[in-house]
């Protein structure tokens, strides 16, 4: 009996190792499922704090900032019911493996040994084609194939709740259903419009697009949740209704349901395209060169109805598909060679988050690129957050980093702002990037000022658009200035790491005035201005030559630089070098650099390296940054902890830029 009952418990083990489901490249804290805007944001949560460690069924998809979106799978095969996505209540598939890219998330599934579900969630993301890149849907597919060898009786149902039209489910949704060129569609949205509103971050306005393709054997319903999914368990069909009964989001949740019968599925794929999407006809509320103006979304420009956009969409799948592809394996082999697995890891992660926290609005002839500072404050636009994640953009368009800082120049350079130096961001809170007329933003002058001149030469640098210069050279102008006036001594101050406090004489901020001081010599010169040029030089080295000795604790063991000046037995992430190499100024001493990196190591924890002294938690953003300049064996470092960090945090929210080196929370 013993035999027996340990034989039993070695089966359930094996049983058990074998339900699990693999993880490449990682396992991250949320998968990124529906991703393509500020408003289109929806996840799992993987993390143990909160998750199921990713897997889709048996969890409810969430918004960013952690309320649901309800969005449910079911498969009927021979008559057996199972969850493939959500937590509607019938036994879920076993998920055998997930993978993610930088524009897909896809899960294999073992359903009751009968049958193989390979569902691809795609956010297309297309850099060079902005007509596609200004939609805000996203792509489901699902591909059904026999596992066993024998033919299978198979039913598809997907259905998304009105949780995803307001972030208050008291508010009253409403919906209708119909079809446009072979798209079947559900259209939900809040039945009293709120423009530029948000709650809990979900927007109140615009309208949702729920679409599969118009074939033989769909069927669908609108109506409570528990009717249209029971319904689907006993029949394998809908009864193509819609409930009218207009109401709140949580009074017997209404449900948009479809169901596809695939018929006998065999060894060849039967497969179902499901998109997901929000049309907003005004996008942003902006305050420009013109006054206080509605920024249209740029799709408009494009098509001219939503339904025009929703089957364009919708059809684009395989087209959209092979671009996402083509940006996929672009980026893993750059990120390869780069600097290896563990950067792939990271990168492919963050692309889809870094674009999805933008939008593109406005016409051709006016486009802006709107960004949200997610899950912070929501401020609009916000410099020093596009700082951390212009790289992306100069990587994939540079164009894209013209269009943040476009908003950013015409605001100012409009009169429209008071303050000498650079504006910290665009609005108190997306989609309202109406300013600041009395200046009163948060205040981080030298931090601000220096981002925006360095990234305004490296967009003019990379794109080779000296114009852009000569455009905006008496605002670069004015905020140089003040980096001269502070940039050797910052007064006391907050940094892009505002959470972390005021500190006077900053080591790190000032080395980014002194760079950013220097990048203007640069821009002087490309534009004509050799004389200003060669003042601003001058000024840049003297203050670097000074940095050498007030920022830098020569006599420890080992030196490194400081987090203020005179404080030697402090230190922190030196990330603002990064722009020295960035714009290929050689201008900081490569002994900085070789200092830096033998200095890491010593005080790495468990996740990474702290951001400084005060705290045990890093900013992963600038950990990337420190490791893109370090020697080869200290970038390395920095990767593998981060990569470990996104395979082993309890943290069930989407890639963060802030957590504990020790915990991994």
């Amino acid at each position: 009996m013993k035999l027996c009952h340990l034989f039993l418990c070695a089966l359930s083990q094996l049983a058990l190792v074998a339900a699990q489901s693999t993880f490449t490249p990682a396992r991250p804290p949320a998968i990124p499922l529906a991703v393509k805007s500020p408003y289109l944001s929806t996840w799992i949560n993987a993390g143990s704090d909160g998750g199921n460690g990713g897997y889709l069924a048996g969890e409810w998809p969430v918004f960013w900032s952690n309320q649901i979106t309800g969005w449910a799978g079911l498969i009927r095969v021979d008559g057996t019911t199972y969850t493939w996505m959500g937590s509607p209540g019938p036994q879920a598939v076993t998920q055998t493996a997930f993978q993610y890219t930088s524009t897909k998330s896809i899960f294999t599934m073992d359903v009751g040994g009968k049958v193989e579900m390979n569902i691809t969630f795609l956010s297309p993301i297309t850099p060079n084609d902005f007509k596609r890149q200004s939609l805000v849907f996203s792509y489901l597919h699902v591909d059904v194939t026999s596992a066993d060898g024998k033919a299978h009786d198979v039913q598809l149902y997907a259905d998304i709740t009105a949780e995803w039209i307001s972030g208050d489910r008291s508010n009253i949704a409403q919906w209708d259903y119909g079809q446009a060129g072979g798209v079947a569609y559900h259209r939900v949205y809040r039945q009293t419009q709120q423009l530029f509103s948000e709650v809990n971050d979900q927007s109140e306005y615009g309208y949702w697009y729920w679409s599969t393709d118009q074939v033989n054997g769909l069927t669908y319903q609108a109506g409570p949740s528990t009717d249209a999914r029971n319904t689907f368990e006993s029949n394998g069909t809908l009864p193509n209704s819609k409930d009218t009964n207009y109401r709140a989001i949580s009074d017997n949740w209404p449900v948009f349901a479809f169901a596809v019968d695939l018929g006998s599925v065999n060894e060849s794929p039967s497969s179902t395209l499901f998109s997901i999407g929000l049309t907003q006809d005004e996008a942003v509320q902006f305050a420009g060169s013109d006054g206080y103006d509605p920024v249209p979304s740029l799709w408009k420009s494009y098509f001219e109805t939503d339904l025009a956009a929703v089957e364009f969409f919708h059809k684009d799948y395989s087209t959209s598909s092979q671009l996402s592809t083509n940006l996929d394996n672009q980026i893993a082999q750059d990120a390869i060679a780069a600097a290896g697995q563990d950067y792939l890891t990271v990168a492919s992660l963050s692309v889809r988050q870094a674009f999805g926290a933008t939008q593109l609005c406005g016409t051709p002839n006016a486009t802006y690129l709107f960004l949200k500072e997610i899950s912070s404050d929501g401020n609009v636009n916000t410099v020093d957050v596009i700082f951390p994640a212009h790289p992306v953009f100069l990587y994939t368009n540079p164009i894209l980093l013209k269009l943040l800082l476009d908003p950013l120049y015409e605001n100012q350079e409009s009169g429209k702002y008071p303050n000498t130096y650079s504006m910290h961001d665009l609005g108190a809170h997306y989609p309202n990037a109406t300013g600041y007329p009395a200046g009163n933003d948060e205040e981080m002058p030298l931090e601000e000022c220096g981002d925006m001149v360095i990234m305004t030469l490296a967009y003019a640098l990379r794109s080779k658009d000296t114009a852009y210069l000569s455009q905006h050279y008496a605002k670069l102008e004015q905020w140089t200035s003040y980096l001269i006036d502070d940039s050797l001594y910052p007064a006391n101050q907050i940094s892009t790491d505002d959470f972390a406090g005021a500190l006077a004489n900053q080591t790190n901020l000032a080395l980014k005035g002194m760079i950013a001081i220097k990048a203007m010599s640069v821009i002087s010169s490309l534009t004509g201005n050799e004389g200003d040029s060669k003042n601003y030089s001058s000024t840049a080295e003297e203050y670097i030559t000074q940095w050498q000795t007030l920022g830098v604790a020569h006599d420890a063991n080992p030196p490194h630089s400081t987090l203020s000046y005179g404080s030697n037995s402090s230190h922190g992430l030196l990330y603002n070098l990064y722009a020295d190499k960035e714009l290929d100024l050689n201008f900081v001493p490569s002994w900085v650099y070789d200092m830096q990196s033998k200095f890491y190591p010593t005080v790495e924890n468990k996740y990474g390296v702290p951001l400084d002294t005060r705290h045990t938690y890093t900013k992963a953003d600038w950990e990337v940054f420190t490791a893109s300049i370090a020697s080869k064996s200290t970038q390395q470092m920095f990767l593998k902890d981060l990569a470990t960090w996104i395979n082993e945090t309890p943290t069930n929210r989407p890639l963060t830029d802030l957590y504990d080196t020790e915990t991994g929370k």
